[in-house]
């Protein structure tokens, strides 16, 4: 009898002596990533890092939480699948985070057994991969922005509204990859729907330089439009140069990752008139105050930065995303899992942003809204040519 007694008396002191940590683990909430730091997606994983551990140390900073604080832990990835995986699962190890933040595709698909049937934590990436976006086979993920085939349904949408009475003729230009393959059967039914008429596919590899070929096939075909997919800069500025030499009078538009201000700088005077569709505001767009909010962050924590790019806004706007959701379960009384978190998402309706993006409806755990921007090669900037179009 006084051995059980002594016993527990002494478990009684240890759990005291834990409750107070246990109380203190409760008021954080950690986000774990695997960024690609290094690697051929270094240029956009290094500024999606950036962006995403601003917006949370501004929520921290700012208390957008009552009682919550976000501790964010990362390591590289270096864009390789194998390489991210274990960085997964390492990182549920050793920190235990509710959220997570993937490289890539393919990252989101090689985990999604266990982090569906194990982890459940709540999963997003830089990733706009329709299967990530579908909450039957990947409850945990979230999309954000767009799909790759809302991206061309919003160009193609544009097309039709601007077409006039002729029937626009589109030629898709993607790159051999899942990446650049992802969103073309449904862009073709799109626009079977909205009368464009496809009339060519070019396939090439990702930086490509010599395509030579491929401008026969536009100027045999002479599209009105060119759709760009799977790129972030070469071939497209050799596609449009050649292009223009040849006489060709063909607009070309691109998705989100050949929408950064540095395929401006490329091109030089022969991006005018360049379009393509981008789900959130350019760092200097002057009337959205949730972006004047981002410049005013930068201001305080990187004073020498003069701007950012849309890898960079993609990384704040998940972060806006992870902290609204985990403000919401708290706000239900219910404890932070990703159980919740990822439940949760279906509560955001017509969320204010701050002009960052259009306002925010998760539907099929996607961020479905978008605007079309056009070049202005003079002023070096992307302008809006379209309000935020929603994708249904």
């Amino acid at each position: 009898m006084k051995h059980t007694i002594r016993f527990s008396v002494l478990l009684l002191a240890a759990l005291v002596g834990l409750a107070p940590a246990a109380r203190a683990a409760d008021d954080v909430v950690t986000v774990g990533a695997c960024q690609p730091i290094t690697g051929r997606f270094a240029f956009a994983g290094v500024a999606i890092n950036a962006g995403l551990q601003d917006y949370l140390n501004l929520a921290n900073d700012k208390k957008l939480v009552p009682g919550k604080r976000f501790n964010y832990v990362y390591e590289d990835s270096g864009y390789d699948t194998d390489r991210a995986v274990a960085c997964f699962k390492k990182m549920m190890a050793q920190h235990s985070p509710v959220i997570m933040y993937g490289e890539s595709t393919g990252l989101g698909k090689a985990i999604a057994p266990e982090l569906n049937a194990r982890y459940k934590v709540l999963y997003a990436s830089a990733s706009f991969s329709s299967e990530l976006a579908d909450p039957k086979t990947h409850p945990y993920s979230f999309i954000s922005g767009p799909t790759y085939s809302d991206m061309f349904g919003i160009l193609l949408e544009y097309i039709a509204r601007n077409k006039g009475a002729a029937r626009p003729k589109v030629t898709f230009f993607y790159s051999d990859t899942e990446f650049g393959k992802d969103p073309i059967a449904s862009a073709k039914k799109r626009a079977a729907d909205l009368g464009i008429d496809v009339v060519g596919e070019i396939v090439t590899k990702a930086g490509a330089v010599d395509v030579t070929s491929e401008v026969l096939q536009l100027k045999k075909t002479n599209p009105d439009y060119v759709i760009f997919q799977g790129f972030v800069l070469a071939p497209i500025p050799e596609v449009i140069r050649a292009t223009k030499d040849f006489g060709l009078k063909t607009k070309f538009m691109g998705t989100f990752w050949s929408m950064d201000k540095t395929i401006i700088d490329k091109l030089g005077q022969d991006a005018e008139g360049y379009m393509g569709v981008n789900p959130f505001a350019y760092y200097y767009e002057d009337t959205a105050p949730g972006i004047a909010a981002m410049r005013a962050w930068n201001q305080k924590a990187h004073p020498d930065v003069k701007y950012q790019p849309n890898s960079y806004i993609q990384g704040w706007f998940t972060g806006m995303v992870y902290v609204e959701a985990v403000r919401r379960v708290v706000a239900s009384g219910k404890p932070v899992t990703g159980e919740n978190l990822a439940k949760v998402l279906d509560t955001i309706k017509d969320w204010d942003t701050g002009g960052v993006t259009g306002k925010v409806t998760f539907t099929e755990h996607k961020a479905g809204v978008g605007r079309v921007y056009r070049a202005n090669a003079q002023k070096g900037i992307f302008e809006p040519a379209s309000d935020w179009i929603y994708v249904k």
